[in-house]
């Protein structure tokens, strides 16, 4: 083996730079006579920050053991040889840390009859940078009571960069102090460390004002507060300094990008995001898998989904960042089918699904959405181990719920060992939908007998269950509750609910009374739950009021033309019937087609009313026309029994014709 092995293992770049140096042979290295040539320190130093860089730990280690054995040629005691001794061990130091061997690192350290400021910093990074937090503040503290090495810039910027969270606040406050006493408040490093660590701890006032107060700010500074403010959700504060950025003298980089993009996806800012988009298409960074999925994320939430699609049919790489991104802005938007379909996508190509995508796909499931998928993604849940996931499981009880499976979203519910308000709000909400409203007003109970709070939409769920199941007093005490209780301010939505409550127990007049009473002008959702009330007690009079209502409020909604029909047709108000059908027509509203659907062997099947374009259409009504004979036979009456009898007159002429 000679030293071609030692230059395989280094990138490019390195090993032709280095490829000048007398490097030591692989066999030299081991052998107990005096190797002819010696890497010197310098080359030694070079080696190992390479090694480094690339986590070759194995290389490492031999030029360590090289080290070892070359440090008996030399006069330590001369002051040249023992400096570049020290530059050599730090280097070691750093090696091993980088390479996640600690364990190496802390015993090179120890050895060290004396050390500089370097080595002090690379033990304590290493600590810091593998998590070991304890051990790093430890070793910093110590250096702080040393007599003989004093800490530096480099020192403080290793420390704060570990300070992520609300809990290392207090921390990051000391060290704050700590700058400033030691006049390090004018290094512009130590200034963007700060601020990155009091926008990580929550504290936003301080790392605005650090970034206020600060004399120089380079491109960091910038990126540091304008990221900060935006993962942090200020999302307009965030783009105006981005705007005062790029009016200034410091450019932007491709970090400060992302954020933007990222700003004027929360602030649903189109325009302002298509001028950042055509910013770094001009950069030539458009391309970047990073800026592609900020880009999707932006038109996505902005609604733009045209433009979302594009830019991942264009994308010359995707992953799950950018896949899962593109799936949750057409959940969002009422894509569901398109979501479901990169999923299935994703899934095809092998790219990694992790919990976020399956809460995410899970979400998009509703009635009519097919089971069977959903009992597939279920399986890939148990496949990857997200069982303890509680957003995962929280996804499956509505997913199960949704498609009609009761049974399987209590089986979920059940088995989590973790359970959250969420989780509770979902089972409740399950039961509700399939109208068991005491077992739902029993887990309400039990929830609350968890420690746990009610929500907004725990009461929707309650108020929903006590609609149908005709429990008005115990519905109005949950929606006191709400508000005197638990001081929760009631939604558009919850009114409707109860104005759903009161009209489906025949108490329109209350019911009315409940509207003009509310503390805000009442919407769509109110006049159609008023509405459809009025269209189950036959109520004419109530219910061309609010018809009358809900059309100004939903102008282009068919509902109170559909509804009212419906109301005369119950009254047998023909006339009537076909004015408001012709008053429809005229305003240039279109009645939205009723779908039925069923799922056989994991197809969707979908059915209008007359509908000929299914291939198995002349065998579906021929069962249904043999049903109503049936029905006819029997003697069974319903409202509309002349229309099924003309129905059966109609189909027994065609069949003779």
């Amino acid at each position: 083996m000679n030293s071609r092995w030692i230059f395989q293992k280094l990138t490019p770049p390195f090993s032709s730079w280095i490829s000048s140096f007398r490097v030591l042979s692989s066999a030299a290295l081991f052998s107990s006579q005096t190797p002819k040539y010696s890497l010197n320190y310098a080359e030694t130093s070079t080696l190992l920050s390479v090694c480094r860089r690339e986590g070759n730990l194995r290389l490492g280690s031999s030029l360590h053991a090289s080290v070892i054995k070359d440090l008996q040629l030399y006069n330590l005691n001369l002051p040249y040889n023992f400096l570049n001794a020290l530059v050599v061990w730090n280097s070691v130091i750093a090696m091993y840390w980088k390479c996640g061997e600690l364990g190496n690192a802390l015993k090179v350290f120890d050895d060290m009859t004396v050390r500089d400021t370097i080595s002090w910093n690379s033990i304590i990074s290493g600590f810091l940078a593998n998590g070991e937090f304890e051990l790093g503040f430890g070793y910093f503290k110590e250096m702080l009571g040393s007599v003989i090495y004093r800490f530096d810039q480099a020192s403080l910027t290793a420390v704060l960069s570990a300070c992520d969270g609300i809990d290392y606040l207090g921390v990051c406050k000391m060290l704050h102090g700590l700058v400033t006493s030691a006049g390090y408040d004018t290094e512009i490093t130590v200034g963007n460390a700060l601020i990155t660590s009091y926008f990580k701890c929550s504290c936003f006032d301080s790392g605005r004002r650090v970034f206020d107060e600060i004399m120089e700010r380079n491109v960091i500074t910038w990126t540091a507060v304008i990221s900060g403010l935006v993962q942090n959700e200020f999302y307009e504060e965030g783009f105006n300094l981005f705007v005062k950025m790029r009016s200034g003298l410091v450019s932007p980089n491709y970090l400060t990008y992302l954020s933007a993009l990222s700003s004027c996806a929360g602030l649903q800012a189109l325009k302002e995001g298509c001028q950042i988009h055509a910013i770094v298409w001009k950069l030539g960074i458009q391309s970047d898998m990073c800026v592609e999925s900020a880009l999707m994320d932006m038109y996505s939430k902005c609604g733009s989904l045209d433009d979302a699609w594009r830019i991942f049919k264009l994308a010359q790489m995707t992953d799950e960042v950018s896949m899962t991104v593109l799936l949750v802005g057409f959940a969002q938007n009422g894509f569901e089918d398109e979501a479901i379909q990169i999923f299935v996508k994703m899934v095809k190509e092998g790219i990694e699904i992790d919990a976020n995508t399956i809460s995410a796909v899970l979400g998009v499931f509703d009635t009519g959405t097919s089971l069977g998928l959903g009992k597939q993604v279920h399986s890939l849940v148990i496949k990857k181990a997200f069982g303890a996931n509680i957003y995962v499981n929280n996804g499956l009880i509505n997913m199960y719920s949704k498609c009609g499976e009761l049974e399987e979203s209590v089986k979920v519910f059940t088995k989590m060992q973790q359970k959250n308000q969420v989780s509770w709000n979902s089972i409740i909400a399950a039961y509700a939908r399939h109208g068991d409203g005491f077992k739902a007003l029993l887990l309400y109970e039990e929830m609350k007998s968890q420690a746990l709070k009610p929500t907004d939409v725990t009461f929707l769920s309650l108020l929903h269950a006590c609609s149908h199941v005709g429990l008005v007093h115990r519905g109005m005490e949950f929606f006191d509750s709400m508000q005197k209780l638990y001081r929760i301010t009631p939604r558009m939505e919850h009114y409707a609910c109860v104005v759903d409550l009161l009209g489906r127990a025949g108490l329109l007049n209350e019911a009315n009374s409940f509207i003009k009473g509310l503390p805000m002008k009442p919407n769509a959702l109110v006049w159609q739950a008023l509405l459809g009330a009025c269209g189950i007690h036959g109520n004419m009079k109530m219910g061309k009021y609010a018809a009358d209502q809900l059309a100004i409020a939903a102008p282009d909604s068919p509902v109170p033309y559909v509804l009212m029909a419906n109301i005369y047709s119950s009254r047998g108000k023909w006339k009537e019937r076909a004015r408001t059908i012709r008053q429809m027509k005229e305003v240039g509203v279109a009645k939205q087609t009723g779908i039925s659907w069923i799922e056989i062997e994991r197809k969707i099947h979908s059915f209008v009313v007359a509908d000929q374009m299914h291939p198995q259409s002349d065998a579906i009504y021929g069962i249904l026309l043999l049903l109503l004979r049936h029905m006819r036979d029997e003697g069974y009456h319903m409202l509309d029994k002349m229309f099924i009898l003309n129905y059966i007159e109609e189909a027994e002429n065609a069949s003779y014709m």
